[in-house]
This record gives C-alpha cells, structure tokens and sequence, in this order.
C-alpha cells in the first residue's frame, strides 16, 4: 500500500486515543471493582465460596418467572427496609435484575452502597444466567435453558476468559 494510500484511510477507533497503559489499568481495575459476571458468580454459589450475597432485585412476578438459586429476593424499593434484618454488611452483596436493558440492578446497588455494604452489579442480569444454561428456579419448580451459543460455548463449559 502507498504512502498516500494509508493516508487516507482513517481509524473510526482510533479517532479518540486509547488511554495510557496506566489509566486503562486503573479503569479497568475499577470496572473489576464494581461488577461481575454470570459465569463467576455461578462458580462461587457452586463452590460455595464464602463472602457474597446474591439479591434480584425485580418485582414477585419476576421473581416467580424465575430467580438464582440461592439468591435473595429483595426488590429495589424494600433494600433500605430489608437489607438491614437480611444481610450480613460484612458479606459482598451481588445485585441482578432482569437483563442488560434494565438498570434495577444499578439502582439497587446504589441502595446497598448508601447503606454501606460492598456491592457489585451482575452483569447480563437474570437473562444472561439463563441464556448461559445455568439452572433456575421458579414457580414452577427448577428449570434450564439450552446455552445459547453467542453468550456462552455450546458445551456449556465456561469460556475461562
């Protein structure tokens, strides 16, 4: 390729600069900080990893169409009463809602902050737990989706990423 060629062709990417190696760094260490994924937190309630509470945060119908196994069921609006009487403030409180188009959990994780309890958001919410094929419980009893193979590997082992 010609000089006058690369030229002329431009980085939608890269038309803001990357960050400096140690600003992504701490960017990135902070990202880490704030929230985890449905793979990690199915790890530790597997393992029974101590430390962490797991609270959906959405509506009883929601709750009833299905929920983590194992989590809490504490919508937004009750945290400041029921948090308080439920959780330990020394545990880490692992807040979900429904999915990536809905920020309950962030605004629940506001409410646990305020309090003063450590918190992290799931990411992907109560849709990517599902669409992962880890098993759920609801109304009905305890149910599992197929993997849905653009969120997670058909096999359904972790990606280990």
């Amino acid at each position: 390729m010609s000089a006058t060629a690369s030229a002329e062709i431009t980085s939608a990417v890269l038309s803001v600069p990357a960050a400096a190696p140690a600003e992504g760094a701490a960017h990135y260490a902070a990202r880490l900080a704030f929230e985890a994924d449905v793979s990690d937190v199915h790890t530790d309630l597997a393992s029974g990893a101590p430390g962490i509470v797991v609270v959906d945060t959405r509506s009883e119908a929601a709750w009833d169409q299905g929920h983590i196994p194992g989590a809490l069921h504490i919508p937004t609006a009750q945290i400041a009463d029921l948090a308080p009487r439920l959780i330990d403030p020394a545990q880490t409180v692992v807040t979900y809602c429904w999915g990536p188009g809905c920020n309950g959990a962030t605004r629940a994780a506001l409410a646990f902050a305020l309090l003063g309890h450590p918190v992290k958001e799931m990411l992907g919410g109560f849709e990517y737990w599902a669409r992962e094929g880890f098993a759920y419980d609801s109304a009905a009893g305890s149910e599992q989706r197929p993997v849905d193979d653009l969120t997670a590997p058909r096999s359904g082992i972790s990606c280990a990423c």
